[in-house]
């Protein structure tokens, strides 16, 4: 049983079917559709591997994940943008974070490369680096991530997997294998893996598992730019980021479609609530009372330069100062060239209670006849298919 219909949960499932481990497999969703929350509202980037620290689980399987998910997409024909990847400073003074980018490219196994601005305007004609060099990454792409999803579902649904869709779990008999809907529907299961992203941990408590972990959700709020924006821009553009917290920055990014829409975003505040996309919707009051304190005592001990998070990134919300984040990469940006999107997106981002620091791996956590995913965060829509292999592989129990 899979609890999470999102795409981490969709993979365990295609992954177990194709190594012939079970063919009786049920995913429960709470919602009435898949791809309602982070998988669904993520920026559809298929990333290639730069960022992360060789010998992480993301250093492990962002490429090998990233080259599959590819695959299958041109497989179906479904939408994808081959439009590559530039990273540039936002500032001279941060042209040596290139070097270290590229070390981990290269130690990942990525394609990435350094270029000038000559190499660069050729790429986007309208910008220059204020260092003279950028690096460029070809095998970064965009595609639909509702569109993968809807695809995925339908083919694991071919294959004999049932998805339980609106399956709101109210109770857990844990000694017996049951769950419990809320309709008072029981079910048993073998063995259950927690794919529940922002009410991952929740779940994990309920096995005695993670106790010292707590999901705090942020949110990415995105912009895109209008028709008053004179040039065109065919690639995604990104800053050099904080390697030392879980966030890229404000960044540009073309739709998979045809119709070339630029996102500017996201932002990453914290949010009110796990589902707190708009207003005070989803807002849970206590949760963001003990939230912020934890973030507050993070910034006072300055835990992995989280207090330059906060200068830099906690309140991108705020139209002018995402404005002149974004006009780092863009000094030509206008407020009249860029507009508010629908896209809102909630990232399901691991606190440690003890070290008092956010996670920057993913983390699966074995417990009763369970799996408990509890920081699969980006990227693991990238990854999906190589990540799904690695839990398997360290799962204590799976048999057909």
């Amino acid at each position: 049983m899979i609890i999470g219909g999102g795409m981490v949960g969709l993979s365990l499932a295609n992954q177990i079917i194709e190594r012939g481990l079970s063919s009786r497999i049920l995913i429960l969703d709470k919602e009435k559709n898949l791809g309602l929350h982070s998988s669904g509202r993520n920026s559809g980037v298929l990333h290639a591997g730069i960022y992360y620290e060789p010998g992480t689980l993301k250093a492990k399987v962002s490429v090998e994940g990233s080259r599959r998910l590819k695959e299958w997409v041109l497989q179906r024909k479904l939408s994808i943008n081959l439009c590559g990847k530039v990273i540039i400073p936002q500032r001279k003074d941060l042209d040596h974070q290139l070097d270290k980018l590229i070390y981990r490219g290269k130690a990942n196994g990525a394609d990435v490369k350094f270029i000038d601005n000559h190499r660069l305007r050729k790429i986007v004609p309208f910008i220059k680096s204020k260092s003279e060099r950028a690096i460029w990454s070809p095998n970064t792409c965009v595609v639909n991530p509702l569109e993968i999803i809807n695809q995925l579902k339908l083919e694991l649904e071919a294959k004999g997997v049932k998805v339980l869709k609106s399956a709101k779990i109210d109770n857990f008999e844990i000694e017996n294998n049951v769950l419990e809907l809320k309709d008072y529907t029981k079910i048993k299961y073998k063995h259950l893996i927690n794919c529940a992203g922002l009410n991952a941990d929740k779940i994990a408590h309920h096995f005695g598992v993670g106790m010292n972990y707590k999901i705090i959700p942020f949110k990415g709020l995105y912009w895109k730019l209008n028709n008053k924006f004179p040039y065109q821009l065919n690639t995604n553009l990104y800053p050099v980021p904080d390697l030392n917290v879980p966030f890229l920055g404000v960044h540009f990014t073309p739709s998979a479609g045809k119709k070339n829409e630029i996102s500017i975003g996201p932002t990453a505040v914290p949010a009110f609530g796990r589902e707190n996309y708009y207003g005070f919707n989803g807002f849970e009051p206590r949760m963001a009372i003990d939230n912020c304190f934890l973030l507050a005592k993070q910034y006072l001990h300055n835990k992995d330069g989280f207090r330059k998070y906060v200068n830099e990134q906690a309140f991108l919300s705020f139209a002018p100062l995402f404005l002149k984040s974004a006009k780092e990469l863009i000094p030509e940006l206008k407020k009249e060239h860029i507009e508010i999107s629908e896209k809102v997106g909630i990232r399901a981002q691991l606190f440690n209670l003890k070290t008092l620091k956010l996670e920057n791996d993913f983390l699966s956590i074995e417990g009763n006849s369970s799996t408990h995913l509890l920081n699969t965060i980006s990227p693991a829509f990238t990854a999906s298919f190589a990540l799904a292999d690695l839990i398997i592989d360290k799962m204590k129990y799976i048999k057909k």
